[in-house]
């Protein structure tokens, strides 16, 4: 499989039109979704950014601990290994993160949390990103960490307004996108036996 930077920055590009788009489909049919109240917020626009700070950042640094430890070393060089394939630069990063914290968060926690209840959407939102791997346990203990985070998320937003959980998502994103970019030299590939092969296939293909 060769690496496609420019379809990651499609689909990037994708998330921030097609889940809000997605979302205001939901918001016309279903009377227990008010995306325009959700977006306007229940604070005031500093303390939402305030809030998705921190919490964005606690949340971002806890993770990267989690997934530095020893008992997830394997799982760290697995995403080291994924992510720093696409080689993306900062700009890259700023821009992937937002698409994705902005398109998510809409469409999850501004249209399905209220429809599905917060730990529903909480726990479906980290299984289709793959942390809930029932054939990887390490994996799945880091899955589970993202469920509470992205529950804490869900009640953010409830409290203060979706801005507050868009910021969040997005500080997480550039954060851990950003250190598991920086690690990729410091893992070697022999350290993931789960792609192992799949790096051994990409290599003999472009030698030929």
């Amino acid at each position: 499989m060769r690496v496609n930077k420019p379809l990651v920055m499609q689909l990037a590009l994708f998330t921030i039109t097609g889940m809000p788009l997605v979302a205001l489909v939901i918001d016309w049919f279903s009377n227990s979704v008010d995306l325009r109240s959700a977006l306007l917020g229940y604070a005031v626009w500093w303390k939402q950014l305030s809030f998705g700070l921190v919490v964005g950042l606690v949340i971002a640094v806890l993770a990267q601990l989690l997934i530095l430890s020893p008992l997830l070393r394997s799982v760290n060089a697995q995403y080291a290994n994924l992510l720093g394939r696409f080689k993306l630069n900062r700009n890259e990063i700023v821009l992937v993160s937002l698409c994705a914290g902005v398109g998510e968060e809409i469409l999850f926690r501004g249209a399905l949390q209220p429809i599905f209840g917060n730990l529903i959407t909480s726990i479906f939102f980290v299984a289709i990103h793959g942390y809930l791997n029932p054939k990887n346990w390490r994996i799945t203990i880091y899955g589970l960490f993202m469920v509470v985070a992205i529950y804490g998320i869900g009640m953010m937003s409830d409290s203060f307004g979706l801005i507050s959980a868009i910021v969040a998502h997005t500080v997480i994103d550039i954060y851990l996108l950003y250190h598991l970019q920086k690690a990729t030299s410091e893992v070697t590939i022999t350290e993931n036996e789960f792609l192992k092969d799949e790096f051994v296939e990409d290599y003999d293909n472009d030698q030929a």
